[in-house]
């Protein structure tokens, strides 16, 4: 399934995308103009096009038909591990490309009880040192009961931005943060419920069920 499966879609650029594209993208407008002028200025004005348009897709967040499931993938990507926890629950980790989608969703409906930034490291996100990295650590009170999830920046991925904060009224699959570029986000199911993917599964985030019925 893609990244832009489960339409309907519009153009939409994800929150928190402004620092990096509007400098980028006014550079690229400003060189094209003086081009005309002067051909030479083609040097700078090609390469930052080129980079203004890969950052629009980079940054696209296009509108989605959530799936069902009790718990649905809060990301786009691929399935990297499934490793059983000490406490029961079952860790999903999904690496993200700098190809998928960057918003993540929230994979139930609930409130949100707290999110906490983490400091930490920026090696590649598919290391397994990569739990050690900057993240933010999400808990939603949900029917389900405490349900956790992990945004974690990796070696390009420096700035989790999230787009909620403690108290708030979250719906299943509404978008709840970006990770800028790429990089790992992790559910935990809770005790007694297996998962409905396996390593190597591609998953869209807000789509895929997470959970086996």
């Amino acid at each position: 399934m893609s990244d832009d499966s489960a339409k309907p879609s519009r153009l939409r650029l994800a929150r928190g995308v402004s620092p990096w594209l509007f400098p980028t993208a006014a550079a690229a407008a400003a060189t094209a103009l003086l081009t005309r002028k002067d051909r030479r200025w083609a040097l700078a004005a090609v390469p930052l096009s080129a980079l203004t348009g890969g950052m629009l897709w980079f940054f696209r967040d296009p509108d989605r038909i959530p799936g069902e499931g009790r718990v649905l993938s809060p990301a786009d990507g691929v399935v990297q591990s499934i490793d059983p926890w000490p406490d029961g629950r079952t860790r999903v980790a999904i690496f993200m490309s700098p190809l998928n989608v960057h918003v993540n969703r929230a994979p139930l409906a609930g409130n949100v009880a707290s999110v906490q930034h983490v400091p930490g490291g920026f090696v590649p996100a598919f290391n397994k040192d990569s739990d050690q990295n900057e993240r933010v650590v999400w808990h939603f009170e949900t029917a389900l009961g405490d349900i956790e999830m992990v945004q974690i920046a990796g070696a390009v991925a420096r700035r989790i931005v999230p787009y909620l904060s403690a108290g708030a009224k979250v719906a299943q699959g509404e978008r709840i943060g970006l990770i800028r570029l790429g990089s790992r986000v992790d559910i935990y199911l809770p005790e007694g419920m297996s998962p409905a993917v396996s390593v190597g599964d591609k998953t869209v985030a807000g789509v895929t069920r997470i959970d086996r019925g």
